[in-house]
Parts: structure tokens; C-alpha cells; sequence
């Protein structure tokens, strides 16, 4: 065994019960049916990582207005509610638990990705400014449509919706992206976020819109059911929050308010702020996952031993080892990733990465 011995005791995240410490992070695959469910694949890729025991999905949109990126699956149509099914059944099989986490992208989209063709909507009608990657080839992001107060209620419900839904195909929970430069991510950037309503303006306000969201989703399938991922100073999708000191303010407040609504964890994409993620694990009362670019396979559990997290999410070693439970376990080597076969495409560097061969 190579890595700390804290990785291997048991613990308990909402309803699901664990062997051990680690978990599949979300990882966008784009191989989802042009109606956005997943097809056989998925079932097959999710399925061979069961051992990894908390296994969160690739992002998810909760409505078409959610979409962004070609081939992403959703969780709002009956066709999706199906293809999720096949997948919580192949990872029940192997022993895990499926969490399926609800991204709705906001401003970062384009028109030509999503079913509907219309503009993204976002907080204010700012555009992110990035490329995004469409059939016909790279496309900047458009200036999105700014949510009315009407539109902001309609997506919570959308995000309530989703939430039913995905415990309807028989997943055991969801988690809210609320990082990485998406719709939530957006409210509380003030540079993505102008508005001078309740829902903008003030540190506060800008937590407003994440905290209904949580809420709303917690009351529709239970708190113990709900996990939600942030990324404090994350640069991803153009946005900006500010100096250390404004970062620490708006999440040490927007964490404070999540805590009191009990969710089953929260998830932390680390961009390496430590006094501020040591600040939020002290107030958050449930269990506490922890990303970290980089990392290599011995410093693993670094977090956990560093009493920091509770759960260490894998990507790319997960991506590429449908058994990495056992490899970490008993010191085998790591497939390598293929970078040219992360998203879209078939089983090819999707489901045939190789596990053990044992006699």
C-alpha cells in the first residue's frame, strides 16, 4: 500500500455509507445521445469505477437553457430519466453510489449547442469572452440574456425538477455545481454579476441565488441527499472575485448560510487558499470533499491527514484506471491518461482502459 492508511477508513456522507475515503470526481466526458441522455457507455464507464464508492457524474444540465458544450447529458426529460437509470443500476451493481451533479452552464454557451438555439441566460448581459468549442468549429460566447426575477424563480424550480428527476432514476443524491465559472459561479462574481436587485450588488446578495438553489433542492429530495461543489477564486469561464480578502468575505458568508441548510457535503474544487478552506471546514457541519490540481499519487490523502477534508474526489487518476481502488491499495502502477480521447468519441479512451490482469 502507497498511500497514508487514513484513505482506507469508512465514513458516512449523507446516506451513503463508504468503505473508505476516496470518491470519482465529476469529470466531463461529452458523450452524451444528441436527446442528452446517456447511453450504454455511460453505464459501462460509471459502472467500472463503482469501487471508487461515491461516484459523481459529469456535469448535468437541469434544463436546455443549461446546456452548454455539444454531447452533455441532461436530467429533465423522461429519455434522460431512463438513460440515468441503466447507469445507477450498473454502479449499484459494482457497490457504489451515484450522485449525478446539476450544471446549468449560464453565459457559458453559444446558441448552436443547446436544442433550443436561443441566447444563454446569466445574472447580467455580460459576456464571458471565451472560445467555445461548436460543430462548426471554435465560436466566442455571446452576450447572454440577463434573468429576470421571473426567469431566476423559474430556474430554481428547473434545478427542483432535476433534482426529482435524478433520484427517479435511482440515484442516491446530487450536487450542485456551483463552481468552475457556471450560472451559480457567475452570481457570485462580481465582475459577471451587475445587477441592483436582491440578487446583486452585496456579498450577500450575490450568495442569494446559490442558497435558494441549495435550498430548493435540499426540500425536494432531502438535505442528506444534497451536496454542492464550489471553487473560491477559480479564474475559469472570465470570471474574476476579486483580491484574497474579497474572496475570503464572499465564501466564508455564502458557506455560513449553506451550513445552516445541513447538505450532505460540500464539495471544494482547491485553488490552494488554505486559511480559507481551513475557515469553511470549521463551519460546515457535514462531510467536506477536496480537490486539488496536481496532486500526485502520494499526497492523496495529504487533506485528509491535514484534518482539511474528509473525502479526496479523484479526476484523471480515476479517469484512466477503472480499478484504481486496488492499484492504490496495493502500489500497482497508473494508466496514463489520453489527452486526445477526453471528450466526445466512443469507448476509446472512455471504457477500455485496462484494469489488472490477475490469475
Amino acid at each position: 500500500m502507497t498511500t497514508s492508511s487514513s484513505l482506507w477508513q469508512p465514513f458516512t456522507v449523507g446516506r451513503v455509507e463508504l468503505a473508505h475515503r476516496l470518491a470519482l470526481a465529476p469529470m466531463t466526458r461529452s458523450r452524451a445521445k444528441p436527446d442528452g441522455a446517456p447511453g450504454e457507455l455511460a453505464a459501462a464507464y460509471y459502472g467500472q469505477r463503482a469501487s471508487l464508492g461515491l461516484i459523481i457524474t459529469e456535469g448535468t444540465q437541469p434544463s436546455e437553457d443549461g446546456q452548454g458544450y455539444l454531447n452533455t447529458p441532461g436530467i429533465h426529460t423522461p429519455e434522460h430519466v431512463e438513460g440515468w437509470r441503466k447507469v445507477a443500476d450498473a454502479v449499484h451493481a459494482g457497490g457504489g453510489a451515484l450522485l449525478i451533479q446539476l450544471m446549468h452552464v449560464g453565459r457559458m454557451s453559444h446558441p448552436d449547442n443547446t436544442p433550443h438555439h436561443r441566447l444563454p441566460v446569466a445574472p447580467s448581459a455580460i459576456s464571458a469572452e471565451q472560445d467555445m468549442f461548436t460543430a462548426t468549429g471554435p465560436q466566442q460566447t455571446p452576450v447572454p440574456r440577463e434573468l429576470s426575477a421571473d426567469d431566476i424563480q423559474a430556474t430554481i424550480a428547473d434545478f427542483r425538477h432535476a433534482a426529482a428527476s435524478a433520484v427517479a432514476a435511482g440515484a442516491d443524491g446530487v450536487e450542485i455545481h456551483g463552481a468552475n465559472g457556471y450560472l451559480l459561479h457567475q452570481f457570485l462574481s462580481p465582475n459577471a454579476n451587475h445587477r441592483t436587485d436582491e440578487y446583486g450588488g452585496s456579498l450577500e446578495n450575490r450568495s442569494r441565488f446559490v442558497v435558494e438553489v441549495a435550498r430548493a433542492v435540499a426540500e425536494e429530495i432531502g438535505a442528506d441527499r444534497t451536496g454542492i461543489r464550489i471553487s473560491p477564486a477559480f479564474p475559469l469561464g472570465g470570471i474574476d472575485e476579486g483580491d484574497a480578502g474579497s474572496v475570503r468575505a464572499q465564501y466564508r458568508h455564502l458557506v455560513g448560510e449553506l451550513a445552516t441548510l445541513n447538505l450532505a457535503y460540500l464539495h471544494v474544487h482547491h485553488l490552494g487558499d488554505d486559511e480559507l478552506l481551513r475557515s469553511l471546514r470549521d463551519v460546515w457541519p457535514t462531510a467536506v470533499l477536496v480537490v486539488r490540481y496536481g496532486r500526485t499519487r502520494e499526497q492523496i490523502a495529504d487533506d485528509i491527514d491535514a484534518g482539511l477534508a474528509d473525502i479526496a474526489p479523484l479526476g484523471r487518476f480515476a479517469l484512466a484506471n477503472p480499478d484504481l481502488v486496488e492499484r492504490l491499495r496495493t502500489g500497482d502502477p497508473l494508466n496514463e491518461v489520453d489527452p486526445t480521447t477526453l471528450y466526445g468519441g466512443g469507448a476509446t479512451g472512455y471504457t477500455d482502459y485496462p484494469a489488472l490482469a490477475r490469475t
